[in-house]
């Protein structure tokens, strides 16, 4: 999957990177999806030797455009996963008290502990998307955030901290078929919010915005990783295979008991 990481100080044009790509599925979708499964349960077994060992951690950034698929990646990759040794930690709009802190106060709290994944379904990266989109604040202010997210993450990974990052990227026709998809399904009505039409129209600032983080924050300690997300099932994929090959890296281990069991019975 290392053809969909983005290389420190490369250029990001996301006009380039093809949101139908599913060249690295094999066998067609049915193929694909008992892949998944295989991985989703590599997964559970790696993340449980992470949870026991409580040596390592594991910070996944999960970024893109509405639709693009966030909570169906969580819902798909991480659904066998035991809940004790896992987060998801979702950001919206930051309270009076947030505010009140730099913008990295209220991401710091939530970050792993030891043998802890955590996932981020949005992240300290609003902080360079939305308000700037928006201009909630000055250039010069989210500007200076690109060096102190690389100071931050590099501070996590420092720390211990495996981190990934996936920007699941779909084209604009692909969120119109699934706006209108929940527009027209009454159990997914609850999902469709009239911002999501106001956002939509700043469509190509967002894609302006996106690529600026990808450039300056895929780092050597915390890649990003560009996900075709048109196709469900292959995103599902890509995600999972990068996750397991970085917990494999990790070469985790069930820790041992801290007494011998020699002569121990249990009546």
């Amino acid at each position: 999957m290392e053809r969909y990481r983005v290389k420190p100080g490369s250029k990001v044009r996301l006009k380039d990177w093809d949101a139908e790509d599913t060249r690295a599925a094999r066998g067609g979708k049915d193929k694909t999806r008992k892949q998944s499964e295989g991985l989703r349960d590599r997964l559970r077994e790696l993340q449980e030797r992470l949870y026991a060992e409580h040596k390592h951690k594991l910070l996944i950034v999960l970024q893109g455009m509405d639709t693009s698929g966030k909570d169906g990646t969580i819902r798909h990759v991480f659904g066998g996963v035991n809940p004790q040794g896992v987060r998801v930690a979702s950001f919206k709009v930051p309270t009076s008290l947030e505010l009140d802190h730099d913008f990295l106060w209220r991401i710091h709290s939530t970050v792993p502990g030891q043998g802890e994944m955590v996932i981020f379904n949005r992240s300290h990266y609003e902080d360079v998307l939305v308000v700037r989109v928006h201009q909630l604040v000055p250039a010069e202010t989210w500007k200076a955030r690109y060096q102190q997210i690389n100071d931050f993450e590099r501070l996590l990974a420092e720390s211990g901290t495996r981190i990934l990052k996936f920007y699941l990227h779909i084209d604009k026709r692909e969120q119109k078929k699934r706006l209108e998809a929940r527009l027209a399904d009454p159990k997914k009505q609850w999902k469709f919010n009239t911002g999501d039409l106001q956002e939509r129209e700043h469509w190509a600032e967002y894609a302006r915005a996106y690529e600026a983080a990808l450039e300056r924050t895929s780092t050597r300690w915390a890649p990003w990783y560009i996900v075709p997300a048109n196709a469900k099932w292959y995103r599902n994929l890509v995600v999972a295979s990068v996750i397991v090959q970085a917990l494999e890296d990790l070469r985790l281990r069930y820790p041992k008991p801290e007494q011998s069991l020699d002569g121990i019975s249990v009546k």
